[in-house]
């Protein structure tokens, strides 16, 4: 037996190994908000989905920031079976109009608790909704989140969006917001939709073919590795 070549072959097979793991290996889950965008003006109902990362503790707690600079004028919770909600109220320095009257406090966080038996378990999330509106004329809402769990360990998704694109290590919560009808009144809009849509097809058909490719990889370094592993094996 060829010890040479036996080594060889492991050491292809954990390069194939390592690539195809690299290749399938989801991104980290986050606190995010879903749907990601909406229009000013306008209202929206939004889910903040909270993923459970830890294999060994429970999220008991999920505190929401809403952005004080762009307050909004009405915040409706759906209640969560086995969760308490709690909304604060902040008194805004300069009122805002909504609906012709002056909005002179907005809600400035909402804060979720568990009760016994109902938090988060590892390897499962929970979603809370949220009424928003009406949707200031801004581009993007920021909703900044802690995440407690049981152990006492507290995940602060608090990181802004990059300006490179980027995403942060931390990454908060971002619904994006487009003038109230800028798709019907932008002579571009039906061009620019398809090329979006497809694009997105295209990176989910980019993402799978990555991981085909990968597992195409590892097992065509078993297959070599066990040839010339036969191949020395026959030799006297």
């Amino acid at each position: 037996m060829n010890t040479a070549v036996l080594r060889r072959t492991a050491a292809i097979s954990a390069v194939a190994a390592a690539f195809v793991l690299a290749v399938a290996s989801p991104a980290a889950a986050h606190v995010t908000v879903n749907p990601s965008t909406a229009t000013q003006g306008g209202y929206t109902k939004v889910s903040f989905r909270v993923p459970n990362e830890s294999d060994t503790a429970s999220t008991t707690k999920l505190e929401v920031s809403l952005p004080a600079e762009s307050p909004i004028g009405s915040v409706s919770i759906k209640p969560v079976p086995g969760w308490t909600a709690v909304a604060e109220k902040t008194k805004l320095t300069t009122p805002v109009e909504v609906h012709g009257s002056p909005l002179t406090e907005a809600v400035s966080k909402i804060t979720w608790t568990a009760a016994k038996d109902s938090e988060i378990k590892p390897g499962t999330f929970q979603e809370f909704d949220v009424s928003l509106g009406p949707l200031p004329e801004t581009d993007q809402l920021v909703f900044k989140a802690l995440q407690t769990y049981s152990d006492g360990n507290i995940v602060r998704w608090i990181d802004e969006p990059t300006t490179d694109g980027t995403e942060p290590e931390l990454p908060a919560p971002v619904l994006k917001l487009t003038a109230a009808g800028a798709e019907a009144t932008s002579p571009s809009t039906a061009a620019v939709v398809p090329v979006a849509e497809e694009s997105s097809d295209d990176t989910s058909s980019g993402s799978s073919a990555w991981g085909i490719a990968g597992l195409v990889a590892g097992l065509a370094g078993l297959i070599l590795g066990l040839l010339a592993y036969r191949k020395a094996a026959q030799k006297p």
